[in-house]
């Protein structure tokens, strides 16, 4: 028996492709360990939990890590210096975030222990994304690794193309082609009862589109999760004991008999400073009461405040559930007040202020060349940025005070997902060639900032004056579940707009972002076993209905995209010529566009499909750019009149340059309406003459004459001197318009 003969292998067929899930043979140090195979794609993922308990943390310490490795897909990375993988690119951290969030809420609250999953990307067919794969083998190993996981979960990639007869259909895994062309990139994970998260990127698609979309995916997910408990059956498993962190019992019954249902109603405020006061005060209350205890050992200061937060929410989802009064006393669907500004800031190019309740967005919009994109090297399928959301989260914009350690995760997947719910409505690169950067900086939090930033990115590019198709905003839904809940049935309450501690103490967050004709983007994380498509239908409908209120008050700021640019944005024009052209504009070893660069002071940029973008300091060096690629590409017709250089001499006629890289000859007998016995008579090297083109022969070659374009002297006719027919080129002489023959 061969090595790899020994895994035990269990399989089905996923829409088309075979997708597979082996262990026993890699990395069998690990508490569990799976390959997950999608056609030629295979993702090995790992799972390990630490024998010991992690000192002073208030949280499960799981880390996902996703890998990619270049030589999946035969590539060896494009640096000139580094050739090794070196940090996470985006994709992969925003793969490994996926791979966390429907996993993370499957473990018991409390347990303490670090748990470590690491899934790597040993092969990859360039065709499907294997994050969703990486999904399917990080839960396979965590159910044969002894932990205590409440899993299966699966995910699969959604898509929404246009068929060879014209149908729209929903397709489940679609290829990097079809994603591209199509309206849907739909990320669904969940387990056997029902969905958990939500990942997606649309072109304003409908609700309907979605719910039909997610039902179609839970139908696979049922499918994997069982083939999941099939791996697991046929392993023998040990079981893992982890550590539970448990509330300090003494504490909790101090709280308990001290703090009254009064005194927890009447923690409530507009703003989140009021709430904290108020906790504060019952946090003092404790502490002065239990010094005593405290000194004696019998609790900590830290188990008082956490017994206290731990009734404070109970409470504050009592009142949802019961009375539908939350902490701020809006109404269950009613969104903050807003408040939006735009050209706040002198030199940015576009800028744009959106504050909801206290959460704080200022997005700012920088536009800049063709050039300027980004070009990123993964290990599969490269890419080029024209649009750029980046997301900063400072530690002031909660009141904190922490070290900047770097871009963290959670600002790269919010910035990720705010970039996504823009780019449906941006405009095509030939309307506006510009490469597009948006910052938003979050200068204060009280929930839902990712969606902040989408309100404040789209009045910050519509100040800019980049003509975006509709207007673009973002809500985050809450719910509130009973006791009792199951995902389908029990008391539950959604909430519009959360603020902060209905976020960390609800049940969902349910972020939509969206214009008027649709969904652009979506992401959604539960802490309950998984939601029903009626609640998930609730949301998105009353997430559309807030979506609608927001975009009325950020349009009463600013109502349509500035027609103007802001007069530090650099200048673009853009011109598309003929492929066969391009080698023209360009010039010998780069001759050409050296030359026109130098001398305008422009940046060009030409792709491969004609399409020339100059980049300018200012109007007049632009048209002075664009002219000149013009007359390079311009296709010249019989009768029109230029004005030329005289090039070279010849015995029969001149040669003149009349437009960059075209040159025409002119007949001695077209030099002038009297008669010219030596051409160096009347013209010279250097010359400029006005000439007219009065021929293009069956050979391309341009025949000139100086003379149509002179008054006719009294006593002649046009025809006067008219010139002969041009010899065939003898030999292809170089100066003659002709090639020397190919020699075969």
């Amino acid at each position: 028996m061969g090595l790899m003969d020994k895994a035990k292998v269990v399989e089905l067929n996923l829409a088309g492709r075979v997708l597979k899930l082996s262990t026993g043979v890699l990395a069998n140090q690990a508490h569990g360990a799976v390959v997950a195979s999608l056609g030629d794609t295979q993702v090995l993922a790992t799972a390990l939990m630490s024998e010991n308990q992690r000192e002073g943390v208030d949280f499960f310490p799981l880390m996902v890590d996703f890998e990619e490795r270049f030589y999946a897909t035969g590539k060896i990375k494009g640096s000139r210096f580094i050739k090794r993988e070196g940090r996470p690119s985006d994709n992969a951290v925003l793969s490994a975030r996926l791979i966390d969030r429907p996993i993370r809420p499957l473990f018991p609250d409390g347990v303490a222990n670090d748990v470590q999953i690491i899934a790597t990307v040993l092969s990859a067919d360039m065709e499907v994304d294997p994050s969703t794969t990486g999904i399917i083998a990080a839960s396979a190993a965590l159910m044969i690794s002894g932990m205590p996981f409440s899993g299966p979960v699966a995910a699969v990639r959604m898509g929404y193309i246009t068929d060879s007869e014209g149908k729209e259909q929903l397709i489940v895994n679609p290829t990097y082609e079809q994603v591209e062309k199509g309206k849907l990139d739909l990320v669904v994970a969940g387990t056997m009862d029902a969905i958990t998260m939500v990942e997606a990127a649309c072109k304003e698609v409908s609700e309907d589109v979605m719910l039909a979309a997610l039902e179609m995916a839970h139908g696979h997910i049922k499918k994997l999760c069982k083939l999941q408990l099939e791996l697991r059956d046929s392993v023998k498993i040990k079981k893992l004991e982890p550590i539970v962190s448990k509330n300090n019992e003494v504490a909790v019954k101090a709280v308990a008999g001290t703090i009254t249902a009064k005194m927890l109603d009447d923690v409530s405020g507009k703003t989140k400073g009021e709430v904290k006061e108020k906790i504060h005060a019952l946090e003092d209350i404790l502490i002065e009461k239990y010094a005593g205890a405290i000194e004696a050992g019998e609790m900590k200061k830290g188990d008082l405040k956490g017994a206290l937060n731990g009734v404070l929410e109970q409470n504050m989802r009592k009142n949802i559930l019961q009375h539908e009064i939350r902490l701020d006393g809006r109404k269950l669907d009613e969104i903050r007040s807003i408040q939006c500004a735009v050209g706040v800031l002198p030199r940015t190019h576009g800028s744009g202020l959106f504050q909801r309740g206290e959460t704080q967005a200022l997005s700012l919009t920088t536009l800049g060349s063709p050039g300027s994109a980004q070009i990123i090297d993964t290990m599969d399928v490269d890419m080029v940025k024209r649009y750029m959301h980046h997301y900063n989260f400072p530690p002031f914009s909660v009141g904190d005070v922490k070290p900047l350690r770097g871009t963290s995760r959670r600002e790269i997947g919010h910035g990720d997902l705010a970039e996504r719910a823009l780019i449906p409505v941006l405009p095509d690169k030939e309307e506006f060639p510009y490469t597009m950067r948006v910052v938003s900086e979050v200068l204060s939090c009280n929930g839902s900032s990712s969606m902040a930033s989408v309100c404040g990115s789209t009045l910050s590019l519509m100040d800019a004056g980049v003509p975006i198709k509709r207007p673009v905003a973002g809500i985050a839904m809450g719910l509130i579940t009973s006791d009792d809940f199951d995902g389908k049935k029990g008391t539950y309450k959604i909430l519009t707009d959360i603020q902060g501690m209905e976020d960390f103490a609800g049940d969902m967050d349910f972020k939509v972002t969206g214009s008027t004709e649709g969904i652009t983007a979506l992401q959604m994380d539960i802490k309950v076993k998984g939601l029903s498509l009626d609640i998930m239908k609730e949301a998105l409908m009353r997430a559309n209905k807030a979506r609608h209120q927001i975009l009325e008050e950020m349009l009463k700021v600013i109502p349509e995209p500035r027609k103007e640019l802001s007069k530090y944005a650099p200048l673009i024009v853009s011109i598309r010529i003929q492929p066969e052209q391009i080698r023209e504009v360009i010039g010998k070893g780069g001759e050409t566009i050296q030359k026109i660069t130098a001398e305008t002071g422009c940046e060009i940029d030409i792709e491969q499909d004609g399409l020339v973008m100059i980049t300018a300091p200012n109007q007049e060096k632009g048209k002075a750019a664009l002219d000149w690629v013009k007359k390079i590409t311009y296709i010249p017709k019989a009768g029109e009149i230029f004005e030329g250089k005289v090039t070279r001499l010849m015995e029969f006629g001149a040669f003149v340059e009349f437009a960059p890289g075209k040159e025409g000859m002119c007949h001695i007998s077209q030099i002038s309406y009297n008669r010219v016995n030596r051409v160096e008579d009347v013209l010279k090297v250097g010359d400029t003459v006005k000439v007219k083109l009065v021929e293009v022969d069956d050979q391309g070659r341009y025949n000139l004459s100086i003379k149509a374009t002179l008054p006719v002297p009294e006593g002649m006719t046009p025809d006067s001197g008219k010139m002969p027919p041009r010899r065939p080129p003898m030999g292809g002489r170089r100066g003659y318009g002709g090639r020397p023959p190919r020699r075969f």
